[in-house]
């Protein structure tokens, strides 16, 4: 097995229990405790979870750079990029942010849609040059690395001369309650601004992202159309984001 596909197991087990154990993990994957040990210090340098004694714990941070964060949960990334296709429709004029699950969901697209993106998120420019129908808006502005995004005053005054169909919404931690929130002040500020320019506003969520918060507060929940997950759209863990009135897909 990958050191990858480790990682992901890894992930997938403390999103559904909260804490894991070195001893199960190692049961789990058929490796040596050592092995895991290794695997738990690399997920925690990274940010992805707090260590404890004999285990790890969920921690609420994502990984430290954009580049770091393509590498894990893909299978749920792919997920739900395959559910927003459903949503774009040739001739939108489509705002995307940040984001790795923004990513995958614009590498997914067919060949020839016809749509214009606008957008802060850089590594999408060598995926769009595939696609001869796509007009590409980059939005200029401070770049940030660990993000692969541009951001601040710039960037917020450009996508204010536009009126998108709608806005896939990249996020960092979605709470029932406390709805969406960023973990940096910039990057949810283009979120606003992207939001109020929009007629129609969906967020991508995989599950690890559920019933989470950050420190810069987004919208709430009644400010999206839709939430797209990894799960189906069914499953009782959603129940709580249904009951606010939210499409879930």
């Amino acid at each position: 097995m990958l050191k990858e596909e480790r990682f992901e197991i890894i992930l997938r087990e403390l999103n559904s229990r909260a804490k894991v154990k070195f001893e199960e993990l190692a049961l789990l994957l058929g490796v040596s405790e050592d092995t895991i040990r290794r695997d738990i210090d690399v997920l925690y340098r990274n940010g992805l979870l707090s260590k404890t004694r004999g285990g790890a714990m969920l921690r609420e941070k994502d990984p430290l750079t954009f580049h770091d964060r393509q590498s894990f949960l893909t299978r749920e990334k792919d997920i739900i990029a395959l559910k927003a296709q459903q949503l774009l429709k040739d001739g939108m004029t489509v705002f995307v942010d940040g984001g790795t699950t923004v990513w995958a969901m614009i590498s997914s697209m067919p060949l020839e849609r016809r749509i214009r993106i606008i957008t802060n998120n850089l590594s999408v420019v060598p995926i769009v040059e595939k696609f001869k129908q796509v007009e590409l808006v980059l939005l200029g502005g401070n770049y940030e690395p660990d993000l692969a995004i541009t951001s601040g005053m710039t960037t917020c005054a450009e996508a204010a001369k536009y009126i998108a169909d709608l806005f896939i919404m990249g996020t960092c931690a979605v709470d029932p309650q406390l709805g969406v929130s960023a973990v940096s002040a910039a990057d949810g500020e283009t979120k606003k601004v992207m939001l109020q320019c929009a007629k129609r506003t969906v967020a991508l969520a995989a599950q690890n992202k559920l019933y989470q918060t950050e420190h810069f507060r987004v919208c709430d929940l009644d400010a999206l159309s839709a939430l797209i997950t990894d799960l189906d759209a069914n499953d009782p863990a959603l129940d709580p984001f249904r009951k606010s009135g939210l499409q879930m897909m």
